[in-house]
């Protein structure tokens, strides 16, 4: 009997199939970790303020539209299956399958190996390090149990069951995406956490024109315009709100101190294990001004020290 011959459709049903499933699976247990991460944050490990920052809007979006997509491509691609049962002979899907095994017992060994090395190594075994393990485990001994069947044709004899776990694998993709808002928050929140992460960069690079003026003049400019318009700084723009439009407020409270303001949408973000590392590390020219703000129309104090901003006269400039 000759063999079925594997046409461009069969090969780039699979190939998308697979790649979009292994890409969903990757994104998932990262999502997983994630979550872990966040709930049980480890002080000697960086875990940024802005969820953002970290990836899961990305991976969150990759689960939303990539498993839906395999899911859908390997619906197709039993469909041809049932029309013409050849099809389940192709050499693509044979190394589809096996590769997707292969790779699943690997996942699995190397999980098994992380976990007694650590063991073995005298490592404490925390509860997040446990969960990643299981998460790891469990995800990769389902892949490897369902295609196994796969290979032995199982659920093509019981189609009403690879629907029923197909329904069960959307739903838990679900309740994983579902989970990232409760951290990341919603669309809307996020670009209103990016406004007020704007604001804050847009404040820090007035304060260190305001710095270089009194540097250049030993005088602190009387309004922001001012500063726009002093010949010795360039005569920069400066940034206004991007959300509102509004100048940023400014405020002389002494002869080296002032006071920049803005409005914010919320409180600042703070990171899970914040407590576990200095909030404002020293930097080249002293403490680093803390920028941690809350909702409303929030200030910020700053008075200049000579001693870090010396004017630059003194140092013949």
């Amino acid at each position: 009997m000759e063999k079925p011959k594997t046409t461009p459709k069969d090969f780039f049903f699979w190939l998308g199939a697979i790649v979009t499933f292994y890409w969903s699976v990757v994104a998932g247990i990262l999502l997983i970790f994630d979550y872990i991460n966040y709930a049980f944050p480890n002080p000697l490990a960086f875990f940024p303020a802005d969820p953002y920052q970290s990836g899961i809007s990305f991976r969150m979006a990759s689960l939303i539209v990539l498993l839906p997509l395999s899911l859908v491509l390997f619906r197709l691609i039993h469909r041809e299956e049932r029309r013409d049962p050849t099809r389940e002979d192709i050499w693509v899907r044979r190394w589809g399958l096996i590769l997707t095994l292969f790779v699943a017992g690997a996942a699995i060994a190397a999980d098994l190996i992380t976990l007694l090395t650590t063991f073995l190594n005298g490592e404490e075994l925390t509860l997040a390090f446990l969960l990643k393990v299981l998460a790891v485990l469990l995800i990769a001994a389902g892949v490897f149990m369902h295609f196994i069947s796969e290979l032995r044709g199982y659920w093509s004899r019981f189609p009403r069951y690879r629907r029923m776990v197909n329904s069960g694998v959307g739903v838990l993709a679900f309740i994983v995406v579902i989970a990232g808002f409760f951290i990341v928050g919603t669309p809307q929140q996020a670009r209103l956490a990016r406004f007020d992460a704007q604001k804050v960069n847009d404040l820090q690079n007035i304060q260190s024109q305001i710095i270089y003026f009194w540097q250049a003049k030993q005088a602190l400019p009387s309004s922001l315009d001012e500063l726009s318009d002093s010949v010795s700084l360039g005569g920069v723009p400066l940034p206004t709100d991007a959300q509102s439009g509004q100048p940023y407020g400014y405020q002389v409270t002494g002869t080296r101190s002032f006071r920049l303001c803005a409005d914010f949408n919320a409180p600042s973000r703070v990171s899970p294990n914040a407590t576990a590392r200095p909030a404002f590390p020293e930097g080249p020219k002293g403490p680093s001004d803390n920028w941690q703000h809350g909702e409303g129309n929030i200030c910020f104090d700053r008075i200049i020290d000579p001693s870090f901003y010396p004017p630059l006269s003194k140092n013949g400039l």
